[in-house]
């Protein structure tokens, strides 16, 4: 039995989950909304859309009223996800939505606790850890092949896209904020933001009142004593997606631009001699990575959370709550020129 589902939203990311949903054997897809005209012939075309067996429309409300669904997938604007899930799941709707969840905690939690209630899965899209080489690298790092995790540090830079409705914060950390979380099996407890604005200074946000930061350094501190420190700028023509964990006996490297060796274990320890500290047991292992398309597996992972109906558990509501806290938190940092932020824990459960 397939899983009838209607997409909501195909800009750029939209129109890979169209492609990858409609390519999927359990999956049907009935209804396609968005409120440009354009976006919706340009995804007819692509596709070659039959507008009679899916319904192409630019008001999403009239999808309930005219089709049978089982499932909504949310590709709007950030803001505009809270009202949208909020009603999917009232209606009785499975939901895949695509990262952050909402732009604020609170309202993450709030859908976290009715998809609960209303006994639907809510799952969403951090595609990361969805990735065959982050998953690999959990699997390595929990072997203990690093030895004591001691920090890591993270660049995700490049000249452009400039978003108009967030910072670079938000537009760019999320991804290397879940691979540590995923690696560590753990969430900061403190976290620092740094930031710099070169462009869009007028442009101001409740999240971003002295406007939209170009470049942000954040500072990472987790329970067990790791620290990590990440870059990320959207005026960097030198494009980089590296992400280092470093341990007492190796560093772990996952470089997405590296299309022969995503993932690398780089070994080697410091060992005394006299007064003297000798590097020892240095070797470059290449792990093998399988060949996978991160966002198929995301929508094989949704489309089996339905079937069973149990949740994604790496990428739950709960998932993305703690990530849009901690992105909240660093926010309220930069606003406070790099003061550190403490994050309380997060009872789902309490009201």
């Amino acid at each position: 039995m397939k899983t009838r589902l209607a997409i909501l939203g195909v800009g750029r990311w939209g129109t890979h989950l169209v492609r990858n949903f409609l390519a999927h054997p359990q999956a049907e897809v009935v209804a396609i909304a968005d409120p440009v005209a354009d976006n919706l012939t340009r995804i007819q075309e692509k596709f070659s859309l039959d507008p009679q067996s899916i319904l192409l429309t630019s008001d999403w409300s009239t999808i309930k009223q005219q089709v049978d669904l089982e499932a909504i997938v949310v590709v709007t604007p950030a803001s505009t996800h809270y009202p949208l899930i909020k009603e999917a799941l009232s209606s009785g709707y499975h939901v895949l939505a695509e990262k952050p969840l909402t732009l604020d905690p609170g309202e993450c939690l709030e859908l976290t606790r009715l998809a609960t209630a209303q006994k639907r899965q809510l799952m969403i899209d951090h595609t990361y850890l969805f990735h065959a080489a982050v998953n690999q690298g959990k699997s390595t790092v929990e072997a203990g092949s690093l030895g004591k995790l001691r920090y890591g540090y993270a660049s995700r830079t490049h000249l452009g896209p400039v978003r108009q409705d967030v910072d670079a914060l938000w537009d760019l950390a999320i991804h290397d904020l879940s691979i540590f979380n995923h690696w560590l099996g753990e969430y900061p407890n403190q976290v620092q933001a740094q930031g710099t604005i070169w462009l869009q200074s007028d442009r101001r946000t409740p999240l971003s009142p002295d406007g939209l930061g170009d470049m942000v350094w954040v500072r990472l501190s987790y329970p067990s004593g790791f620290q990590a420190t990440i870059h990320l700028c959207w005026c960097n023509p030198d494009k980089q997606r590296r992400l280092c964990v470093v341990g007492s006996e190796g560093t772990l490297i996952f470089d997405e631009m590296s299309q022969n060796e995503p993932l690398v274990l780089q070994q080697g320890y410091l060992q005394p001699q006299g007064e003297k500290w000798i590097p020892q047991g240095q070797n470059k292992q290449v792990i093998a990575v399988a060949k996978a398309e991160p966002l198929k597996v995301v929508c094989d992972r949704f489309l089996d959370s339905i079937r069973t109906n149990q949740p994604c558990e790496i990428s739950s509501g709960i998932v993305a709550t703690k990530l849009v806290q901690i992105l909240t938190a660093l926010s309220h940092s930069l606003e406070q020129k790099g003061a550190t932020i403490s994050i309380p824990p997060l009872d789902p459960v309490s009201r």
